[in-house]
């Protein structure tokens, strides 16, 4: 099984973030325009929070907030919950299952390395998977 290390370098794409400060319009225009479903929220070059659409959906809109006048802060996700590059694939899913989450940010050493998302996780094993049947299938041939 791969691990997040492994998934990550097959990700293209550079990691969105946002400072705590920014207003969740300017959040939302970029998730909407990056096509992801979430984007770190830093101060400094700390990782102090995640803001999702989930969050969106259910901190502002259900609220009756101003999109323009909220700070992300305000609807963020904190604190964050992280895993690391050597963190396999099915330890994020569990993670992701038992939280009910979608996104997780890989750190090592306090800093961000990247995200990966429930939709890397799933190509990722089914890629996996793919390999596994063809060396089987190899196997039952010879």
């Amino acid at each position: 099984m791969r691990n997040v290390n492994q998934i990550l370098a097959n990700k293209a794409g550079r990691l969105v973030t946002v400072p705590k400060e920014a207003p969740v319009l300017e959040v939302v225009r970029l998730m909407a325009e990056h096509h992801i479903g979430s984007v770190l929220v830093m101060q400094g070059g700390e990782l102090v929070g995640i803001a999702t659409e989930r969050d969106y959906a259910r901190k502002v809109i259900l609220q009756g907030r101003s999109s323009a006048d909220t700070p992300v802060a305000a609807i963020m996700s904190s604190p964050v919950i992280t895993v690391t590059p050597a963190d396999t694939a099915q330890t994020c899913m569990t993670m992701m299952t038992d939280r009910r989450i979608r996104h997780l940010p890989v750190v090592e050493d306090g800093r961000v390395l990247g995200l990966v998302s429930i939709g890397d996780l799933v190509k990722a094993v089914i890629e996996d998977q793919q390999q596994e049947i063809e060396q089987l299938q190899q196997y039952i041939a010879s």
